[in-house]
């Protein structure tokens, strides 16, 4: 696989679907394996921690800029 990172815009969709996108990102990645999400609910703050801690995924990143989330998962065992 190549260092390229798959971007998941998630940009204006509101809760789940952000979620729901990198969910179904996930199933096509390799274990270990790095997705940036990019989303402007500001719901991800709590709710990707917690669907990273409940699917195995490692959360790398998360910052806010502007209205502007920036989420870097690693896809797990």
């Amino acid at each position: 696989m190549s260092d390229s990172i798959l971007e998941i815009d998630a940009r204006d969709l509101l809760c789940p679907m952000p979620i729901f996108k990198i969910d179904q990102a996930m199933t096509g990645v390799p274990e270990r394996a790095r997705v940036k999400l990019l989303a402007t609910d500001p719901g991800i703050e709590r709710d990707l921690p917690a669907w990273c801690a409940i699917n195995g995924h490692v959360l790398v990143h998360l910052a806010r800029k502007g209205r502007l989330w920036t989420a870097i998962v690693e896809k797990g065992p």
